[in-house]
C-alpha cells in the first residue's frame, strides 16, 4: 500500500472559523518602534562562571556513566536469562517429550505380542538330496479384538508353518494359536491374521486404529517389537521420513521369495529383526502402521504399511471370522513422471492398465475388471473418492474395501474420462 502524505489544513480558532494570518503588529506596516513597558522587559540571565561550568559537566558525566553501567547491566542479566530460558524450554520439552512415549508404550505396550514360530523347510544337505527341517523364527503382532484377534506380516507366519506361540507383554503364553488366514504371496499388502484359540478368562485389550492419511513427512512415529526376537517389547522413536515408497522385501535367509511391497511409509525409527507385525504409532497412541521391512544397507531406513490399507481386511476378518481379499483382475504401474513419459501418456499419476507384451493379459478373463469392461490401456485415477497418487497405489485403494463392495472406478480412456462400476471378488486361490 503506498503512503502519502498528510493535507494541509489551515490552524482554526475555538469557533471552528480558520483563524485569520496577520502582521504581530500593526506597527510593522509603518515601520515604528514601540517602546515595551519595564514589566515586558526580559533580563538577561547572569553568565556562568568556570567552577559552575565544571561541577556541572562532572554531574553530567556521572550520570552517563551510571546510565551506561546501568544499560550494560541489563544486557548481561537479559542475556544470561534468555539463555538460562532456552535452556530451560529445552529440557522442559525433553522431559514431555519422554512422558509421552513412556505412556505410549505403556498404553499400546499391553496390545503387543510376541509372535513365535515353527515350520517345515526343505533344504539341500552336502550331497544335493533334500531333506525337511525344522526352522525356528520370530515376530510381533497385536492385538486387534478382545476376543484373541492378532494381526501380523505373512512372511512372519510363513508357508509351511506348523505351529505358532505368543506371549503377551506381561508374559502370559498361548500355544493354542491357529492361522486364519494369509494374504496372497502375490498381493503388495504382507498381512496375516492369528487367533488365541482359549484365552483362559483373560481379557485382552485392543489397539486403536487411527487415520493413516493424516500423518505428513516429519510426524512423530513410535514403532514397538520384538527386536532379535528376543527383547520384547522394545519401543523406538521418529519421524515420518516419507510416504508411498515402493521395495521388494526378502529375508536374509533367501528361504522365502522376494515380495513386491507398495506405497510404505519410510520412517527413522529403528525397525530391526523381529520388529515385524508390530505396530507404528503416532503420538495419539494411536496405530498408523505396520513394520513389515528394513533397509539392510542402510542406517534407520525402516518401512510400514499404512494401516488404511489394511482397514478392508481387518474388517473383513472381525465381520466373517476370515480372511478374503478383494481384486478387481487387471496388470498395472502406478504412474510417475518417468513412467508417463516412457509410455508417452499426458497423466503423471494413476494406474495404468499397460499393454500385453509377454501373452499374459492386461485384464483377467472374468475378473471384476473384465466384467466392468476395463482395457488395457485405460489409466484408472479414483476409486469411488480415493485418488490413486504418489500416496496410494490401486491396489492399497482397493485394500479399504471388502468382497462383494461395488465401487465406482474413474478411469481416462484416450481423450475422455469416463466411470465404470465394479463389483470386487475375492482373490483367486491360484
Amino acid at each position: 500500500m503506498e503512503e502519502t502524505a498528510p493535507s494541509r489544513q489551515n490552524k482554526k480558532t475555538s469557533g471552528g472559523q480558520p483563524a485569520a494570518v496577520s502582521y504581530s503588529t500593526k506597527s510593522d506596516r509603518y515601520n515604528l518602534s514601540i517602546k515595551k513597558p519595564d514589566w515586558q522587559r526580559v533580563k538577561k540571565a547572569p553568565k556562568p562562571s568556570k567552577k559552575t561550568g565544571l561541577i556541572a559537566g562532572l554531574v553530567v558525566l556521572l550520570f552517563l556513566v551510571s546510565l551506561l553501567g546501568g544499560w550494560a547491566g541489563a544486557m548481561i542479566y537479559s542475556h544470561n536469562h534468555t539463555a538460562s530460558s532456552s535452556t530451560a524450554l529445552k529440557q522442559q520439552f525433553v522431559s514431555d517429550e519422554g512422558t509421552l512415549i513412556s505412556q505410549i508404550a505403556k498404553t499400546v505396550g499391553q496390545s503387543v505380542v510376541s509372535v513365535n514360530v515353527t515350520s517345515q523347510v526343505t533344504s539341500e544337505d552336502f550331497f544335493g538330496f533334500s531333506e525337511p527341517s525344522s526352522q525356528q523364527a520370530a515376530g510381533t503382532g497385536f492385538i486387534i479384538s478382545a476376543d484373541g484377534i492378532i494381526l501380523t506380516n505373512r512372511h512372519v507366519v510363513p508357508d509351511g508353518t506348523t505351529n505358532v506361540s505368543v506371549t503377551l507383554s506381561d508374559g502370559t503364553r498361548y500355544d493354542n494359536v491357529q492361522v486364519i488366514g494369509r494374504s496372497s504371496d502375490s498381493s503388495s499388502q504382507d498381512v496375516a491374521f492369528l487367533k488365541i484359540g482359549d484365552l483362559k478368562g483373560k481379557t485382552l485389550v485392543p489397539v486403536t486404529l487411527g487415520d493413516s492419511s493424516q500423518m505428513q513427512v516429519g510426524d512423530r512415529v513410535v514403532a514397538i517389537g520384538n527386536a532379535l526376537g528376543q527383547f520384547q517389547n522394545t519401543v523406538t522413536s521418529g519421524i515420518i521420513s516419507g510416504y508411498g515408497r515402493d521395495v521388494t522385501a526378502g529375508d536374509q535367509s533367501g528361504t522365502q521369495t522376494d515380495e513386491n511391497l507398495t506405497d510404505l511409509f519410510q520412517t527413522d525409527a529403528a525397525i530391526n529383526e523381529g520388529n515385524s507385525g508390530g505396530p507404528l504409532v503416532n503420538i495419539n497412541g494411536q496405530v498408523i502402521g505396520v513394520n513389515t521391512a528394513v533397509a539392510s544397507d542402510a542406517q534407520n531406513i525402516g518401512f510400514a504399511q499404512p494401516i488404511n490399507d489394511l482397514k478392508g481386511l481387518i474388517n473383513s476378518v472381525l465381520t466373517t471370522g476370515k480372511l478374503q481379499q478383494p481384486y478387481l483382475g487387471v496388470r498395472y504401474v502406478s504412474l510417475t513422471p518417468d513412467v508417463a513419459y516412457q509410455y508417452n501418456l499426458s497423466v503423471n499419476q494413476g494406474a495404468y492398465v499397460v499393454p500385453s507384451s509377454d501373452g499374459t493379459p492386461s485384464v483377467i478373463a472374468g475378473s471384476p475388471a473384465d466384467k466392468a469392461g476395463l482395457q488395457e490401456k485405460d489409466i484408472i485415477t479414483k476409486v469411488n473418492d480415493i485418488t490413486i497418487d504418489s500416496k496410494t497405489s490401486l491396489t492399497s485403494a482397493l485394500s479399504r474395501f471388502k468382497v462383494g463392495d461395488t465401487v465406482t472406478l474413474t478411469v481416462i480412456r484416450g481423450d475422455k474420462t469416463i466411470t465404470v462400476k465394479a463389483t470386487l471378488a475375492a482373490v483367486p486361490s491360484s
